[in-house]
């Protein structure tokens, strides 16, 4: 393979900031968007059963708010999911450009799926909107839901392909001209790995389980009369967790058994063992709730000690891809060329830290209070200030984002 092909493919611009950076904010925002995507993938599973498959008066209560929470979530996971494709752009574009491109088709049947995911939710969600989540057990046309669930199984099967492909440039030329003859079609997809696969979405076990502890603890705390409800929750919860464990124990394991010959150097090092640290984590979950399940706290601890083993997780799929590329193009994504830009980089941690901040510090505190009494929700003082300081962020950002460009273009001219 000739290695300065890659390196010529680079971005002669450049990144505006250290790789490392890019690097790390990668690591974080795949993360949380895979943990939005478990969420999502967790709650239509239990809104299915609930509206569908289930008899059980617990389970057909629980499908509505989870059929509700994926609708939320699922605008998390595509907004969330283009911040770690952006950082994949910029420190791995030779490779991520080349393999969307030879699976060009594919590569806009995701953002068909997408929507259509996205769309069959809605229709479902304004089939029952009158009363919102609280409105009873009855789902219509739940159907929808399980439209839903295909179709981003589907897409996320497309982008997991997309992504491993990345990681193999010496099967490009093949890939692109298979026997000596071009195909510029883009119709294929060229690799995947159904245990990586299987991993990934075997996350949503976990996350849900989590979520469902989350949301035990947040009826506890509105004084929730039902306690048959709220035991059936920790119990779904309990059991879920344990066979997320289990799936992500067996997948990973297989995973790391078929890994391509370019990528055993990490089976046989130590980051796999690092990996058995959120497994036994999420193994464990059931024992740690049942220990603290008194604790209303700690319950939602456990929401985000979830996130933070998807961190991990995260962290060493990144090291998989970094050193893959390393010994098999000699692609050093640390030694990129450094333009650096300093208001680009101050406006972009602004822009995530403070004003997302803010607004997430909202949402979250507007939540807790909605379900904090029962009847009437009397919002706090401090809650409407800091809700008006959320929205005077965004607006001066909006300003600021013109008068700059504007600016720019006029010093340009």
């Amino acid at each position: 393979m000739n290695e300065t092909l890659f390196l010529a493919l680079m971005d002669p611009a450049g990144a505006p900031a250290h790789p490392l950076i890019f690097l790390v904010l990668g690591v974080v925002t795949f993360a949380l968007h895979i943990a939005a995507v478990a969420l999502l993938l967790g709650t239509l599973v239990l809104a299915i059963r609930g509206a569908i498959f289930s008899r059980d008066a617990y389970a057909q209560r629980l499908a509505r708010p989870a059929a509700f929470t994926a609708k939320f979530v699922v605008g998390m996971v595509i907004v969330l999911g283009v911040a770690p494709l952006l950082f994949v752009q910029v420190v791995y574009d030779p490779f991520w450009y080349t393999s969307s491109m030879l699976s060009a088709g594919w590569t806009l049947a995701f953002l068909v799926l997408v929507l259509a995911g996205y769309l069959a939710l809605y229709v479902f969600a304004l089939a029952n909107d009158e009363g919102g989540e609280n409105a009873g057990p009855g789902l219509r046309r739940a159907s929808w839901l399980v439209v839903s669930l295909i179709v981003f199984i589907a897409g996320g099967w497309v982008i997991h392909s997309l992504s491993t492909q990345l990681l193999l440039p010496s099967e490009f030329m093949q890939w692109y001209a298979p026997q000596g003859r071009v195909d510029p079609s883009g119709r294929a997809l060229h690799y995947s790995s159904i245990p990586r696969l299987v991993f990934f979405l075997g996350l949503a076990f976990p996350i849900t389980a989590a979520w469902l502890f989350g949301m035990r603890a947040y009826l506890l705390g509105s004084q929730e009369r039902d306690g048959g409800y709220i035991d059936y929750l920790e119990m779904t919860g309990r059991r879920t967790a344990f066979i997320g464990g289990i799936v992500l124990l067996v997948s990973g394991a297989a995973w790391m058994l078929t890994l391509p010959a370019s990528m055993q150097w990490f089976a046989s090092s130590i980051w796999p063992w690092a990996g058995l640290v959120p497994v036994i984590f999420f193994l464990a979950l059931p024992a740690l709730q049942k220990k603290r399940r008194l604790c209303i706290p700690c319950n939602y601890g456990m929401f985000l000690m979830s996130i933070v083993m998807t961190i991990v997780l995260a962290a060493l799929r990144e090291v998989l891809r970094y050193g893959t590329l390393l010994q098999a193009a000699g692609y050093d994504a640390m030694q990129y060329k450094v333009n650096f830009d300093l208001p680009s980089t101050v406006i972009f941690f602004v822009t995530f830290l403070l004003i997302g901040g803010v607004a997430l510090a909202y949402m979250i505190r507007l939540a807790w209070q909605a379900g904090r009494p029962q009847g009437a929700m009397t919002v706090s003082a401090g809650t409407e200030r800091l809700g008006t300081a959320a929205v005077a962020l965004l607006l001066a950002w909006v300003a600021g984002y013109f008068i700059i460009g504007i600016a720019t273009i006029t010093g340009a001219g």
